[in-house]
Formats: C-alpha cells, structure tokens, sequence
C-alpha cells in the first residue's frame, strides 16, 4: 500500500451536489422489484410497498436504498430494458415525491437503465459487471457524474460460477479494480465505491479468502461497500436457509467494518445499524 494512500482516502460522496460522509460508514438497505430474488422477504411487488418498506430502512438508520429490477441470482429469469425501467421509474417517483430525503441507488448494468433512472431522481448506480455487460456505461457514468460503484465479478450471472478459478485471488481482484478505475478516472469520474462481490464468481472458501484481505482493498483509498447479506456463503457453511442468515450477517458485518468497509448493503438495516453503532464506539476507546 503507498505510504499515503490510507489517511488520503476519500470520505465522502457527491450526490447531487450534497456532500456524504463516509467517515461513518453507511447502510444501504435492499429492495427487490424482482418476484426471483433469492431472499423472499426483500422482495416487493407494488409502488406502495416499496414506500413502506423504503420508509422503514430510512427510519431503521439507512442512508442509501438500493433499488434492482434485474435478479442477478443465477439461473434467474431474463428482463428487458425497458421491463427493468417499467418496474425501477414509478418506484423511483414515487419515493422521490414522498421520502424525498432518500438517497437512491440502482442496481443496473445497463446504461439506458443508468440513464433513464438518473434522470427520474435517482442518484448512484450500482454495477455488478463494472462495465462488462454494456460498452457504454463507463461514458454514461462520466456524462451523469453520479456515484458508481462497482463491483468485481467474471463472466455473467449465468456463467460467473464455472469461472470462479484463480491462481492469487486477491491480487486478481486488485489488477481488475485498478484497471477499472483507472479506466473511470481518464474519463473524469469522481466518485467510486468498489464491491469486491461476495458471492459472484467465487466459491465459498473464496468469499472467506475475500474477507480475510478485505482490508487490502483500501490500498485504491476509495470507498468499500460489502454486500453480504443472507448470502450462500453463510447459510451454506452452517447448514441453514437465507431466512436464518440474520445473525452470521451481522458476524461479517462486523469484521467487514473492522477491515474498512464504508458502506453494508443489507436486507436488515436495523441490525446493520446497530452493528456499525457499537464499532463505532469501540473505536473511540
């Protein structure tokens, strides 16, 4: 890591022309206009729904709602562009219009999608391919000069878990960031959140080999959201359901923030927030 990178590392977001601190790490909580997500109880089906459940995350302590359309689960049915937008826009609407202190993330990999919801009042985009899956997003971003996080991921959603071979992991998921965010800074994008993408084209010994080094990834001085919730990795190690997965979220939560996570996308934003309440006081001893 450079001598400097650390204590140079960025900590705050433009959103809109507000500035977010992210001195304290946030919660992004997760809501699902997709009837095939893999945890049942994110899911939403109505415009008032989402309020509902919107406005619950917001009083729970969420900073950001992620919004998705587009079920990355492998072996998910396939959705149109303009299907993702007719399911993303009123929801994006209506809580603009209701909850207007929210800040709005959409979980895309489409540019047009990026575009179209952007402009509907939404104000980060979140990329599980980086790009990958569509040419022209990188250009969209630095048009929009919105957040954008992007996430590590080989192949697609249908393809990424016959690709989860590597010979150093963490040195492979370094060479792909640098490349990406070099990539966004030539072309003026400010504001960079990396994902290391729990879950996406790795194994389950691969995303414990990910958390062990999570703290490597400040070497860029850029944001990092750890999006672990109810995931595989954990219910499949202790035998369980996504449904029971609460309380080994939290475990991971946990060493997530203690290796420099800023930002936990999660489906509990209660717990979440707790979380990051008791770090933060035991670092202030």
């Amino acid at each position: 890591m450079a001598k400097d990178t650390f204590l140079n590392a960025k900590r705050t977001l433009n959103v809109k022309g507000k500035l977010v601190d992210l001195a304290l790490p946030r919660v992004m909580g997760i809501l699902n206009l997709t009837p095939d997500s893999f945890y049942n109880d994110s899911r939403v089906s109505t415009v008032d729904d989402a309020l509902r459940r919107t406005e619950a995350f917001l009083n729970e302590g969420a900073s950001f709602i992620d919004i998705g359309a587009y079920s990355s689960r492998p072996g998910a049915a396939e959705v149109s562009p303009d299907e993702e937008l007719q399911r993303l826009v009123p929801v994006i609407a209506a809580i603009t219009k209701k909850l207007p202190e929210a800040l709005l993330s959409i979980d895309t990999f489409r540019a047009k999608v990026a575009a179209e919801t952007i402009a509907a009042g939404a104000h980060l985009i979140n990329d599980i391919s980086a790009g990958g899956m569509d040419e022209a997003m990188f250009e969209t971003i630095a048009a929009l000069q919105v957040p954008y996080i992007i996430m590590h991921m080989k192949g697609t959603p249908q393809t990424m878990q016959k690709q989860a071979v590597y010979e150093h992991l963490t040195l492979e998921i370094i060479d792909y960031f640098s490349a990406k965010i070099a990539e966004l800074k030539k072309l003026g994008v400010h504001d960079v959140i990396i994902d290391p993408g729990f879950g996406f084209a790795k194994t389950l010994d691969h995303n414990y080999e990910v958390m062990s080094q999570l703290q490597d990834l400040q070497v860029f001085g850029l944001p990092i959201l750890a999006g672990i919730s109810r995931k595989s990795m954990i219910y499949k190690l202790l035998g369980t359901t996504a449904g029971e997965a609460l309380n080994g979220t939290t475990v991971l939560n946990t060493i997530a923030l203690l290796k420099g996570a800023s930002i936990l996308r999660v489906h509990d934003v209660k717990a979440a927030a707790e979380c990051i309440a008791l770090i933060e006081k035991l670092q202030q001893k």
